[in-house]
This record gives C-alpha cells, sequence and structure tokens, in this order.
C-alpha cells in the first residue's frame, strides 16, 4: 500500500486546486522557455555584445553594423540545435525514469547554460554555452507537456495547456521590456545590458528545480512502472473520492491499466528510430503520428509569428517608423500577444484543436498578406518624399500585425504544442512530445538562420511567403490531422489504429470500435485484436 508524504503538495491539495497548483508549475518552465526565446533580440542590441562577440561595429550615429551575419545566426540558431538534442535526452529520459525527475534533469541543465552565457568572453565560449542551454529548455519542453495532459481531465485538457502558454508569452513580454529597461544604461555601452537579461532566467530555474520534487508524478506513468498503488491515489487526488466523484480514479486507472498491458502486447519498438520508422509498432502507426507532430510545428514556425517576434522592429522600420517608435510598437505587440493566448482557454475544448488552427490560419494568412502590402506602400511613398502617406501606410501595417499577433495567440501558439502531448502511446509519450519539439527545433533554427538573408533580398514579400504558408497548412490539417478533442489519451490508440492516413478514414475506424466496444479502453486488448477490426483496416 502506497504511504503517501506529509510534505508532498498532493497531500494537502485535491482535485481544482491540485490542479491550479500543477499548473503553476508547468507554467514556470513554460515561462522560462518563452523567455529564452525573447531574450537575444535585446542582446543582439546591446553595443558591447556586438563588439566582444566580434560580430560588427557602432557608427557615430549609434546603430549597430553587423559585418558577420552569419555568426550572428549561428549563435541565435545554434540554441535550438541544442533544444532538438534536448528533447531526444529529455524524452528517452522522461520515459524511463519519470516526469518529475526529468523536468529537475532538464533545470540543472539550463541553469548551467545561462551561467555560461551570461558569463561568456568570446563567441566560442557563448556558442557552446547556447547550445548547453538549448539542451536544457529542449528536456523542459519535452516533458513538461506530456506531464501536464496526463494529469488533466479530458474535458479539460486543452484549457489546460493554453493556461501554460500564456506564461510562455508573458516570458518573452518580460524579456523584451526588461532588455528595453537596461539598454539606458551607460548610454547603451554597459555589459549589464545584455549579462543580465541572460542571468535573469537562472530565476525560475532555481525555483523550478527547487519545488518540483513536491508535485505529483504522472498517474500513467507510475502505472507503466506498475506502481498501481501510488498511480491510484494520485488520481484520487485530482479527481476526487467522494459524491459524484466516487469511483472515478478508479475507473481512469482500469482504463489506463488496459491501455498499458495492451501496449506492451502490440509495440516492440520504442527507440526512437523504431518510432520514426514505425518498425515493430503494429497498429499503433507511431512513425505516423511522429510526421504528423513534427510538421505541424514546423508549419507553425513558418506562419510568421517567428519573423514577427524575432524582427518585429524591423518590419514596422520597413513600414516607415523610426527605431525608437518601433521598438515600443513591437513592445506593445508581445503584451498585446499574451492576452491573445487566453483566448485559446475558453475556445480550444469548444471547437476543437482541428478548427482552432482552421481559422487560425485563414486570418494569419489575410493578415500576412496584408502586411506586406501596406509596407510596400509604405516604403513606395517614402520613396517620392511623402512621409505622410508613408505613416497613413504604416500605421495600417502595425494594424494588421497586431491582428496577426491576436490570432496566432488564439490559435497555432497551443495546438503543434498540446497536439503531440496527446496522440502518443503510454509507453512513448515523452519521446513522442519529443518529436514535436524536434519539429519546432528544426522549424525555428532554419528560420532563425535564413531569415536576415531572406529579408534582405526580398524585403517585405517575405511577408507573402508566410501568408502562403497558412494557406497551405489548411487542407493539410482537414486531410491528415484527426480530431483529439474530448478524447481520452487512452482512446488515442483507436484513433489512429486505422492503416489509412487520411482523417476520414481514421475517423470511420474509431467510430466502428466504439460501436462494437461501448466500454472503450477497458476492452483495448480485444478489440484491436478483432477479426472485424483486421478486415476493416485491409480495405482502408
Amino acid at each position: 500500500m502506497y504511504q503517501r508524504q506529509s510534505w508532498m503538495v498532493a497531500a494537502h491539495l485535491e482535485k481544482r486546486k491540485l490542479l491550479i497548483a500543477i499548473n503553476v508549475v508547468a507554467g514556470l518552465s513554460i515561462f522560462f522557455f518563452g523567455y529564452d526565446q525573447g531574450m537575444m533580440g535585446g542582446v543582439n542590441s546591446s553595443y558591447n555584445y556586438i563588439t566582444e562577440m566580434t560580430l560588427g561595429h557602432v557608427d557615430n550615429n549609434g546603430t549597430i553594423v553587423i559585418t558577420n551575419a552569419l555568426l550572428q545566426g549561428g549563435i541565435v540558431s545554434v540554441y535550438y540545435l541544442g533544444t532538438l538534442l534536448g528533447c531526444l535526452a529529455g524524452g528517452s529520459f522522461g520515459d524511463r525514469y519519470g516526469r518529475i525527475k526529468t523536468i529537475a534533469f532538464g533545470s540543472v541543465w539550463g541553469l548551467f547554460g545561462a551561467a555560461l552565457q551570461c558569463t561568456a568572453k568570446n563567441p566560442t565560449w557563448m556558442i557552446c554555452s547556447r547550445l548547453i542551454n538549448g539542451v536544457g529548455t529542449g528536456i523542459l519542453n519535452a516533458i513538461v507537456p506530456a506531464w501536464a495532459s496526463e494529469v488533466a481531465e479530458h474535458t479539460s485538457r486543452g484549457q489546460f495547456i493554453a493556461i501554460e502558454f500564456t506564461l510562455n508569452i508573458f516570458g518573452v513580454v518580460v524579456a523584451y521590456w526588461l532588455a528595453y529597461a537596461v539598454s539606458f544604461m551607460d548610454g547603451g555601452w554597459s555589459p549589464f545590458r545584455w549579462r543580465f537579461p541572460i542571468a535573469f532566467q537562472i530565476l525560475p530555474l532555481l525555483v523550478l528545480l527547487a519545488i518540483c520534487w513536491a508535485f505529483p508524478e504522472s498517474p500513467r506513468w507510475l502505472c507503466k512502472a506498475d506502481r498501481d498503488d501510488e498511480a491510484l491515489y494520485i488520481l484520487q487526488r485530482l479527481r476526487g473520492t467522494q459524491g459524484e466523484d466516487a469511483g472515478k480514479a478508479e475507473a481512469e486507472l482500469s482504463d489506463i491499466r488496459a491501455v498499458v498491458d495492451m501496449e506492451r502486447s502490440t509495440a516492440h519498438g520504442t527507440t526512437y528510430y523504431h518510432m520514426l520508422f514505425g518498425i515493430k509498432s503494429g497498429r499503433l502507426h507511431t512513425a505516423r503520428r511522429v510526421q504528423l507532430c513534427i510538421w505541424l510545428q514546423i508549419l507553425q514556425c513558418w506562419s510568421g509569428i517567428a519573423g514577427i517576434t524575432m524582427f518585429g522592429p524591423t518590419i514596422f522600420g520597413i513600414a516607415g517608423f523610426s527605431v525608437g517608435k518601433a521598438q515600443w510598437i513591437s513592445g506593445l505587440n508581445n503584451v498585446f500577444y499574451m492576452f491573445a493566448t487566453l483566448i485559446c482557454v475558453f475556445t480550444l475544448d469548444r471547437i476543437g484543436r482541428r478548427w482552432t488552427l482552421y481559422w487560425g490560419a485563414v486570418g494569419q494568412a489575410i493578415s500576412m498578406f496584408l502586411v506586406g502590402a501596406f509596407c510596400r506602400l509604405g516604403l513606395d511613398q517614402t520613396a517620392t518624399g511623402h512621409d505622410s502617406k508613408a505613416a497613413g501606410f504604416g500605421i495600417a501595417a502595425a494594424s494588421f500585425v497586431y491582428l496577426y499577433t491576436f490570432i496566432f495567440g488564439a490559435t497555432w501558439l497551443t495546438v503543434p504544442w498540446l497536439y503531440p502531448a496527446e496522440i502518443f502511446p503510454l509507453q512513448v509519450r515523452a519521446k513522442g512530445n519529443a518529436w514535436g519539439v524536434v519539429g519546432w527545433s528544426i522549424g525555428n533554427g532554419t528560420l532563425t538562420l535564413v531569415l536576415p538573408y531572406i529579408v534582405e533580398a526580398i524585403n517585405e514579400k517575405t511577408l507573402y511567403i508566410f501568408g502562403a504558408v497558412n494557406i497551405i497548412a489548411i487542407p493539410i490539417v482537414w486531410a491528415l490531422y484527426p480530431e483529439s478533442n474530448q478524447r481520452t489519451l487512452e482512446e488515442m490508440d483507436m484513433l489512429f489504429a486505422a492503416n489509412s492516413i487520411w482523417v476520414w478514414d481514421a475517423e470511420k475506424n474509431f467510430k466502428l470500435l466504439k460501436e462494437q466496444n461501448p466500454s472503450a479502453v477497458k476492452e483495448e486488448e480485444k478489440y484491436l485484436g478483432t477479426k472485424l477490426v483486421t478486415e476493416y483496416n485491409d480495405k482502408v
């Protein structure tokens, strides 16, 4: 019989209060992720950083002149190589040793990388420390969404994750305005201008490392580790035991246990290599799920938000704004972005993942094309000396940048992170979520490296590329991404049981399995092996 520890949070909180506490801890990790993303924008504006890293020089007007754009882009993008390596390590570690230990593991890596970064003396030092810092971020990104999805109820799982990403954008906002606040020190030349913002990320990591041990392990991982008594206790604290809640924890544990046993007998390939190519996965079709998660993240990265977040001042500058005004507009845009994420909190579990992506892609595409058009009009008016007209077009461009950010925060920000945490089998859920981080790392890494060159080559037409990506995303989501909303984690194996890649076949097969087995996952071993399902899968 599991003996509870009095110092554990679950011993004192239950149900909604416990879920809120877990969400705060998960949000702390996601806050660090957002802060780390937004931090380098301010660092790259520091005079001392530019000269110390031999990236360029500052002219007599105080304008930064970059003479080594490849090195600058490399320092930023090597972070994404680190997140790629870290997520693979974190997924493997998390499936083997548990979610809480992996959170602590990632925090240590992040602390080490942050300490090295804020003391960097040369480009080589900075590149190595950015890589290490990225490893820590990748570990956390691989495990935290999986942990959060495994403790939340399926009816509010989207809301649970969406709240965390409000804190993610809060991290971006803090990074931006902190960098702005210290930019006035010593005329902008102080090393404090870039070393302090880097060092600041140590604070949330220290708190996360200190408190994560007091929080409950995922009951699903505990069940996979054959620690059913402990899993039941955690589920009882999460779901309740009194009144209408009586028996909910026991029923959920029974469902989880059935899936654990089924997956052990069905899937024999659980390495990343096996997952990527679907070797020995049987009807679990893990390779299909891996590809869906990778490409959804790449689509998110190339939908335009990375360009606006990282190069917002440049976009506003193209529209005719001064440098100082562009910085203010970009900073306020991040604040607007943060509040927009709250929309997703209230809509994601109501309209589903697919419709959230649909309306988001449509709105983002329209916004990107209009921003590009107004930027061109502003540039043309500036070239002919009509500054007042250029300012008008600049205001219009800024307005649609704000609209784009609002729509992205309410739609595409959260779903590509939520989907991988939902759809993978329990045996490899942390590894599966890591594949989503792989896609994010590939998308952001390539974008960060090539975007300066694209902007230099085609200027505002870069925004048309982002608009086109959003249009392409709509049929891709419609045809390939089954709906995960209002379905338990244990039902996902049924959702992907069909041999066909198309959504309509997946849904037909899922409906068939549910009709044949009204008790759903409690009989999962039986229905995945029935002759009826085999015959149907052969057809589709």
